[in-house]
């Protein structure tokens, strides 16, 4: 599968906004494009560009490649209600968002190789599929011959800096549950979904 293997807050200057959050993001101080002409190609972009913008923040938090971000719309759309809170609704609700949420991975691309390796079982069965979709009451757990990876140990012994309301894990416990569906109130990441619904809607 295509991934980016270049630095990753450097997508963040290129799309203006910090995308994971991070205090220490470069983005905080410099919100223009990297490279010598980075400044100087600053202007005010069409609504199809602001549009793609939103998108690829999207994209670019959640590690997926366009196919996958397709996809997830449309299925989104079938859903019913609303589409923007459906859309982030499935994309935290995968297998490899959740463990990164519960803190057994430092980033999501992290997790994602996780559950690639077959480090992850969900319900004490082995998982090995990213965009698995975890449900609530599923637990999702560290396979036992696992547990002596060190970015696993590390990411047990210390609590996840934000826990999303609708999963819990004990304290330096090897499994974590999802005990609700997310929701708009409760989503830890909030992008401006609309322009995502534009931009796949023309």
């Amino acid at each position: 599968m295509a991934k980016n293997l270049g630095p990753r807050h450097k997508l963040c200057r290129r799309l203006g906004a910090c995308i994971w959050g991070s205090p220490k993001c470069p983005s905080v101080k410099r919100a223009y494009a990297p490279g010598q002409h980075g400044q100087s190609m600053r202007r005010k972009l069409s609504v199809y560009g602001q549009q793609l913008q939103e998108k690829q923040k999207i994209r670019t938090h959640y590690g997926l490649l366009e196919r996958q971000m397709r996809k997830t719309f449309k299925e989104a759309q079938r859903m019913g209600g609303v589409t923007g809170t459906n859309l982030m609704l499935l994309l935290e609700s995968r297998l490899d968002c959740v463990v990164w949420r519960l803190g057994f991975a430092p980033t999501i691309s992290a997790g994602r190789q996780l559950v690639g390796h077959g480090h992850i079982l969900i319900d004490g069965k082995k998982v090995d599929r990213p965009s698995f979709r975890v449900m609530p009451g599923m637990v999702v757990s560290v396979r036992e011959r696992s547990k002596t990876v060190p970015i696993i140990q590390e990411g047990a012994e210390q609590p996840p800096a934000v826990l999303p309301e609708y999963l819990e894990r004990a304290p330096r416990a090897f499994e974590g549950k999802m005990t609700a569906m997310p929701n708009a109130e409760t989503l830890p990441f909030k992008p401006d979904t609309l322009g995502v619904i534009g931009f796949y809607s023309r």
